[in-house]
């Protein structure tokens, strides 16, 4: 329904499967709604009621006696992928591969600088001020790694990937793109698809449609592969748009980190043709 930014490729997850009108999510903030998304508990009852700290030295997140979805589908013969934003927990324990997935490319806190030349920490122990953590290193399987683009294409290259080379085994890809997350970045090529646009609103427009177009790539890769009928694909946000990133809820009242609809109201669409 934005006039201003096309989705063509969220829509067509809505188009041709479910859209739900009334979509809410657990929590007004990303990290308890993440750790009711995952685990399929309110959060509340398991003490995950407020973002985990980035402190690595500090047990903080999911406790492992909760299961998440990844720990409830591996009897089941599935191979799991965590791409992007965790936000789960950074302590040794509760991270992705401690929690039931097979692989993990992204990074363990809750937001990130997207231009590969501001990633220059090798870890969380380098973190010295507020917001550090955003510069550090994507992690693949436990290592760090250098990366060469934009962090949203990183992230849908690594997820077309996971689909290709997991295509013959049942596959659960949890794919948590941090975009339209703050800072406000964006690259040329997706800058350019906004003349009309100016400002904050421009960057933010062309974050939402690199988002989309990874979207996109994940849909043809499953079309392309056969996959398709035989697939849930869910789409939906962790929260509802911040005040800081020029997003709009309209005509909800409140943003993310506010218990109004604004902040909980979410949208949400689920496609499995078969």
């Amino acid at each position: 329904g934005c006039a201003d930014i096309p989705t063509p490729h969220i829509d067509r997850i809505a188009a041709e499967g479910v859209r739900f009108e009334a979509g809410y999510v657990t929590a007004a903030v990303c990290g308890p709604s993440r750790a009711g998304l995952i685990t399929g508990r309110y959060q509340h009852r398991f003490g995950s009621s407020t973002n985990p700290t980035v402190d690595p030295s500090v047990h903080n997140g999911v406790p492992r006696d909760e299961p998440m979805i990844s720990e409830m589908l591996a009897p089941a013969g599935y191979v799991s992928m965590a791409v992007g934003k965790w936000h789960l927990g950074t302590f040794p324990g509760l991270r992705p591969r401690e929690r039931g997935f097979d692989e993990f490319y992204g990074f363990l806190t809750g937001g990130h600088n997207y231009f590969p030349e501001n990633l220059t920490l090798e870890d969380l122990s380098e973190v010295r001020k507020p917001w550090d953590w955003y510069r550090t290193k994507l992690l693949h399987n436990g290592v760090r790694v250098a990366t060469d683009d934009y962090l949203t294409d990183e992230l849908s290259d690594a997820a077309v990937e996971f689909i290709d080379r997991d295509r013959d085994n049942p596959f659960f890809l949890y794919l948590a793109y941090n975009a339209p997350h703050t800072p406000l970045q964006a690259t040329e090529k997706y800058l350019s698809r906004f003349p009309e646009l100016d400002g904050d609103r421009k960057t933010y427009a062309a974050m939402v449609s690199a988002m989309d177009d990874g979207i996109g790539r994940v849909l043809d890769a499953l079309d392309e592969r056969g996959l398709a009928e035989n697939t849930l694909v869910v789409f939906l946000s962790d929260n509802g748009g911040a005040k800081n990133n020029a997003s709009s809820n309209e005509p909800l009242r409140g943003w993310k980190s506010d218990h109004f609809e604004g902040g909980v109201g979410v949208r949400v669409a689920m496609r499995w043709p078969s």
